[in-house]
């Protein structure tokens, strides 16, 4: 098991270097002069001088293998360096970027979980039935719903008109914003919170909980037709226990590898849902950096979003071991 994490560590290295000299390289690929945007914009009319000082500053004069090289000896650092248009730490921005994704990510994750395998459970359980022919046509459209569109649709529903038609203040919801930022043990929301966090959460968990759902019935269709399940009936278990114990701890598998991915993904890849609702979150920062080519922020929350994705991948792959223990990872545990 330890060779296996640490070599799946070191794996990590040349997936953040990729990933980050792509995306520096673009920077310098795309038309525009850096310099120029920083000092106000392409259609501005700046001094000569004033080009020289931010070329000076930020070292874009350099050769741009220079500027590689640079980069990569502060990062390893972990220094950030600043933004390019408020000169604020990239690691500040980051860490109060990171804070609001993480809490989102933690809500959407919650409602994936909970909705996703009791409905997938469900259907798995009372196959064919009225019931599970009403959960996949469900299932089916929230997955082809577009994340932005129905984003739009429960604010149209719960936001705006509530206040049009008068409901009571209690339920009124939110259309965007973070709100108040009261929360206990970091993800819990207090006071108003809540009005806030639940319409960007079930957005952010509408698809994958949908997929999720999916997923769980086809695993647990497969479980329940083995061998052994019929031999836990046979012995004369409770239908709970040989379903739970016994069924669903073994479908867990693919399962659980979606949840882990889409926890990492939803980190940093909810763009829409953050964009959509005006989270303050890692999403809607990378597309206003990529929109001012603010690249000492693009860079630093991507890669803050990549250690992220890596890292939870690494803890769905060990879990495997837990879940079914004919799984070993590594070389010397193998059977």
């Amino acid at each position: 098991m330890t060779s296996y994490i640490i070599r799946r560590l070191l794996q990590i290295i040349p997936t953040v270097f990729v990933a980050l000299s792509f995306l520096f390289f673009i920077f310098f690929a795309l038309p525009g002069d850096p310099a120029q945007l920083i000092a106000g914009g392409a259609e501005r009319s700046v001094e000569p001088g004033v080009l020289e000082r931010i070329n000076e500053r930020y070292g874009l004069g350099d050769p741009i293998l220079v500027q590689f090289k640079d980069y990569w000896q502060r990062t390893i650092q972990w220094d950030l360096g600043e933004s390019f248009l408020n000169r604020r730490s990239v690691n500040e921005i980051l860490g109060e970027r990171a804070v609001a994704s993480i809490r989102l990510a933690i809500w959407a994750l919650i409602i994936e979980v909970l909705v996703g395998l009791s409905v997938g459970l469900l259907s798995a359980i009372r196959r064919y039935s009225w019931s599970d022919r009403f959960t996949t046509i469900v299932t089916a459209v929230a997955s082809a719903i577009p994340v932005f569109v129905l984003g739009f649709v429960l604010q149209w529903l719960f936001a705006v008109k509530p206040n049009q038609w008068d409901w009571p203040e209690w339920a009124r919801l939110r259309t965007s914003g973070i709100g108040p930022d009261s929360w206990t043990l970091f993800f819990i929301p207090t006071g108003e919170q809540w009005r806030y966090l639940i319409l960007p959460a079930i957005t952010l968990a509408s698809v994958t909980t949908a997929l999720l759902a999916r997923m769980t019935r086809g695993s647990m269709l497969e479980v329940l037709r083995s061998d052994y399940m019929r031999t836990a009936r046979a012995k004369g278990l409770r239908e709970r226990d040989v379903v739970i114990r016994h069924g669903l701890r073994n479908a867990m598998l693919p399962v659980v590898t979606l949840i882990g991915l889409d926890f990492g993904t939803a980190i940093g890849a909810a763009v829409l849902t953050e964009t959509t609702f005006s989270w303050p979150g890692l999403g809607s920062q990378i597309v206003t950096s990529v929109n001012d080519r603010d690249l000492p922020v693009l860079l630093g929350l991507t890669l803050a979003v990549v250690l992220a994705y890596a890292f939870v991948n690494l803890i769905v792959d060990i879990s495997y071991a837990w879940f079914d223990p004919r799984i070993r990872l590594g070389k010397g545990e193998q059977a």
